[in-house]
Formats: structure tokens, C-alpha cells, sequence
């Protein structure tokens, strides 16, 4: 009986969801409206710097990227163009209200390249072998199952193809607001999450600063 229970006790733990508390706020329709003013805020772009972003992305007309857990849609017209009308981006979500903005704001844009999948927790439900690059965007943090979500991803990508994790340093002052935030919404720090994804199945490529004190940029390709 002392090995089921211990047994028991491990399958549990390995279920068991890691990023509670970062996903506070997406739990209801209610939270997600109020995360959805803050992504969208007119001074994102000049604290986070999505033109420079996507140019330390270096993509390439005719490319396919994917958005993953692209929320409202933030960086879909920075993305259309760099990929330019033959090539494509995928916005994955795992948010259906989420998703109808993304589209929403596609649309007004007219943003003709940009198409848009509903994931899950554990699956992005992405096509397989289709993305030159997966950009995850403030997104990592959020993963309750990431060893399922890195597997998927590594399925979705070309062979030689890239993925560039985005994520805040987990250190005081690191996120707007509350100086202390950082500290319990970050699931991990940057040594850490290098760590965990080479553990997946990933060799990393290069790591640097996107905004200093703020946003690093790890990019991976796959063993």
C-alpha cells in the first residue's frame, strides 16, 4: 500500500499545474477583459520595443511564425509584414475571447496573412513541421505543463527551425506595476529556463537583453 500511495503522490506531482499564481487573472472572463486593457496599453510598445524585437527575430519574407499565446493579438502587425504576403503567421491561443480579439484586430488592420488556432493547456494544436520560428512572447511563465508544451513545439517546427522565448527576468522591478511582482508571477529565472528547455530537447543559440532590467531574448533550436 506504501508504494501505490507513493506512487500516487508522483503522478500527482507531475500533473500538478506550476503556474498558478501567473495565471490568476485568466481564469475568468471578468480577469481576462482586465488583461486584455493591460496588453493593449498605447505604451507597450515604447516600454517593449516590438520593432526591435522583430528584428532580432530575423525573419525573412516567405517565412511561417507562430504567436504562441498571442492574447490579443499585440504583436500580429509587427509580425504580418516582416513575413510579408508569402509568407505566414499562426496566433495560437488558448483563450477563445482572447483569440476573437486577435482576429478582430487582424481584420482592422487587414492583416491577410495571419491565421489563428485555439490550443490548450498542454497542446497548442499547432500543424506539424510548419513554423521556420515559434515566438513566445511574456508567455513561458504561464505554461502549467511545459515539458508537454515543449514537446508539441518541437513538432511544429521545420527542420533548422527556431524558438525565441521572450520573458521577463525574475527580479525586482522587472514588470510595470508592482516592483515586487516579478518576484512571485515569474516561474522562473533566466539560468533556470535556459535549463529546463535544453532539458526538452533544445540547444540554446544565443541569449541577450531585450530591455534591460526588464526582457531577455533566448533563442533555441532544436537538438
Amino acid at each position: 500500500m506504501q508504494q501505490v500511495a507513493t506512487l500516487a503522490l508522483l503522478a500527482s506531482a507531475c500533473s500538478a499545474q506550476v503556474a498558478t499564481e501567473a495565471n490568476r487573472s485568466y481564469t475568468t472572463k471578468d480577469g481576462r477583459a482586465s488583461v486584455v486593457a493591460i496588453l493593449d496599453r498605447p505604451d507597450r510598445e515604447g516600454r517593449e520595443k516590438p520593432r526591435e524585437l522583430v528584428a532580432a527575430l530575423d525573419l525573412k519574407p516567405g517565412m511561417t511564425v507562430i504567436d504562441l499565446g498571442t492574447g490579443p493579438g499585440y504583436m500580429l502587425p509587427y509580425l504580418s509584414p516582416a513575413v510579408g504576403d508569402t509568407g505566414r503567421v499562426i496566433a495560437e491561443d488558448i483563450q477563445q475571447d482572447f483569440l476573437d480579439r486577435a482576429r478582430e484586430k487582424a481584420h482592422h488592420a487587414d492583416l491577410r496573412n495571419v491565421a489563428f488556432v485555439l490550443g490548450s493547456d498542454r497542446d497548442p494544436r499547432l500543424p506539424p513541421a510548419a513554423a521556420d520560428l515559434i515566438l513566445v512572447l511574456d508567455a513561458y511563465h504561464h505554461f502549467d505543463y511545459p515539458e508537454r508544451m515543449l514537446a508539441s513545439l518541437k513538432t511544429a517546427l521545420k527542420p533548422g527551425g527556431r524558438l525565441a522565448i521572450v520573458e521577463y527576468h525574475k527580479k525586482r522591478g522587472a514588470m510595470a506595476g508592482d516592483p515586487d511582482r516579478a518576484l512571485t508571477h515569474i516561474r522562473l529565472p533566466q539560468e533556470d529556463l535556459i535549463r529546463e528547455i535544453e532539458a526538452n530537447g533544445f540547444k540554446l543559440l544565443w541569449n541577450r537583453d531585450h530591455v534591460p532590467d526588464s526582457q531577455y531574448i533566448a533563442m533555441f533550436e532544436m537538438r
